[in-house]
């Protein structure tokens, strides 16, 4: 079967596309100021929804001293707004005007802390409640604030006087109905899907008609159309989308049920689907692969979502619509990257990542990609996004996709991988394999990349092939100098060591051991940086192969399982 890119990805198209959608937005939004937003004051809050991500009572006393550990920095206020302070940086910024650190003050279950919650939002509503711009009415970051708010109004409104109260409910209609006039310009994306949840939890939280709770259904069923595939993947192919919508969209589904109120018609369904989707991405240690964008999620929190999981299913050989296969026999399981970028914007945080894979057994996780940072950083985000960075074969040092470094686009793919093809070679009581072959180097270097990948029926051996191709199948030519380097990227938690035969040998800390061989081809052990790391990039380690196309066309390597986990470790 053939996966293609539909839409051109040329420049101009992009450019063009972008005007278009720039113009149309800028008519459907008119004059933005407080006074267009002005409405009826809410008399109450009607419901408040659960909040699943993991909460830590110790950082309500770290915020009660004026300390904000967000985005991967630290500010100390030292007493003064930290509204009124400058943020050392975007991701900071997003998370302090975000408010999603209430869930600490809940935690901490005592009134001093629930006080502080409500001084806060006092403070922020004083100092940036009617501008309507910056960074905190951006889309993503209202959205998130407007679920805070909801979710953690018991603690803030406790103790609260008429006057906070009034404000409070005022600001939070004020924002639902921002956020609903913005959302009708906003490009399809998992920022306008999180956008319509707020929204259809505005509309049960809030006091509200029942055409405005079925609007608002409505568009958070168009959402579940557009975005989540029919095989559970999301458009953006993010893994880490579904995490995150799930977060959220469960709290919801049960304001639903609590109210007596019908869900939106796509709702259950859907998400039983991001269920499915979610298991397949999960390996054999419980984590999530690193795949277009996804980070490092805490395992509390990957368990706080699938917990909720109804559907109790075992995971899918293939996701023909989101393009991933997976093999997995036993307590090993290999993700493999199959199919081109999404489109747009969709694929503003799509890696050049076709044809890698990751590898995990038992309690390990032994091949990986590079994944990207769990806290935004410019360079590492760029760096993550290379083909380099993932598990897979890169020609003349250059990556498979070309991502825009102008301003205007964003950072969208414009060319690169458009094609995939796909075979499976399963073969019952033998092995599970595909072999896939992406044209991603074709427009710049005429050659096609070919990934043949099996996993025995034993589950303790993989076999691999790359092999590069000119256009209709043709062997490369001899003359061809083009460089390939094949990267293995090592998990930090394994040790690798190289033995006098070149076996490198791949332990993790139970005694568990894969060997790597490559046939005819020496492998080499580089340093290497691993970006999805809770506490920041990190050293690493990979092993990568390098050949000559036209001297060596194709390259065979295996990763065989040489020793056990320890019991009892």
């Amino acid at each position: 079967m053939a996966y293609s890119l539909i839409d051109s990805q040329r420049p101009a198209y992009l450019y063009g596309a972008e005007i278009w959608r720039r113009f149309v937005r800028r008519t459907a939004l008119g004059r933005i100021n407080a006074m267009r937003f002005a409405g009826g004051t809410p008399d109450r809050l009607v419901v408040a929804p659960i909040d699943l991500r993991i909460a830590d009572s110790h950082l309500a006393a770290e915020i009660y001293s004026g300390r904000f550990a967000l985005g991967g920095r630290m500010v100390d206020t030292e007493g003064a707004s930290p509204f009124q302070m400058e943020a050392p940086s975007d991701a900071f910024a997003r998370g302090l005007h975000g408010f999603g650190w209430l869930r600490h003050m809940r935690a901490a279950d005592h009134d001093l802390a629930f006080a502080n919650a409500r001084a806060l939002v006092d403070d922020w509503i004083m100092v940036e409640g009617r501008e309507l711009g910056g960074v905190s009415y951006e889309p993503d970051v209202l959205a998130t604030r407007l679920i805070s708010w909801f979710s953690h109004s018991p603690i803030v409104l406790r103790g609260a006087d008429h006057g906070f109260y009034r404000r409070f409910l005022k600001s939070i209609a004020l924002q639902s109905r921002y956020l609903r006039h913005i959302s009708r310009a906003m490009p399809c994306s998992a920022t306008r899907f999180k956008a319509r949840i707020a929204l259809a939890m505005a509309s049960l939280c809030l006091p509200a008609s029942a055409g405005a709770v079925r609007a608002a259904a409505r568009n958070l069923d168009e959402e579940f159309s557009q975005q989540i595939l029919p095989d559970g993947g999301h458009a953006s192919r993010n893994p880490m989308v579904l995490i995150n919508l799930l977060t959220d969209l469960l709290p919801l589904r049960q304001t639903y049920v609590n109210l007596g109120q019908k869900p939106p018609r796509n709702m259950i369904a859907g998400m039983d689907r991001m269920f499915s989707g979610l298991r397949f991405f999960r390996h054999s240690n419980g984590e999530l692969a690193l795949f277009n964008g996804a980070s490092a999620v805490s395992a509390d929190r990957l368990l706080g979502v699938l917990r909720y999981d109804e559907t109790s299913g075992t995971a899918f050989r293939e996701m023909p619509h989101s393009h991933y296969q997976r093999l997995a026999i036993g307590d090993v399981a290999l993700i493999a990257d199959t199919g081109p970028p999404p489109k747009g914007i969709m694929s503003a945080a799509a890696h050049a990542g076709c044809l890698s894979f990751e590898l995990s057994s038992g309690a390990n996780r032994f091949i990986v990609n590079a994944g990207a940072p769990v806290f935004a950083h410019q360079v590492h985000g760029e760096f993550a996004r290379l083909t380099a960075a993932h598990s897979t074969v890169t020609l003349n040092d250059s990556s498979s996709l070309r991502i825009s470094q102008s301003p205007f686009l964003g950072p969208i793919v414009t060319g690169g991988v458009r094609h995939v093809e796909l075979e499976s070679l399963d073969e019952d009581g033998q092995h599970l394999g595909f072999s896939a072959t992406h044209d991603g180097y074709q427009s710049t270097l005429k050659l096609l990349h070919r990934r043949t990948l099996r996993l025995l029926s034993s589950g303790h051996e993989v076999e691999g092939r790359d092999q590069f191709l000119r256009s209709g199948g043709n062997p490369p030519r001899t003359e061809d100098r083009t460089t390939a380097v094949a990267r293995f990227h090592i998990h930090p938690s394994i040790t690798a060591t190289q033995d006098e035969q070149g076996v490198i040998h791949l332990t993790a800390g139970d005694g568990e051991s894969w060997a790597f061989v490559s046939h005819d081809q020496a492998a080499q052990i580089e340093e290497d940086v691993y970006f999805a790391d809770l506490a920041g990039a990190r050293t690493s380690k990979q092993i990568s192969v390098s050949f000559v196309v036209g001297q060596t066309p194709y390259i065979d390597w295996k990763l065989v399982r040489t020793a056990l986990p320890r019991t009892g470790v």
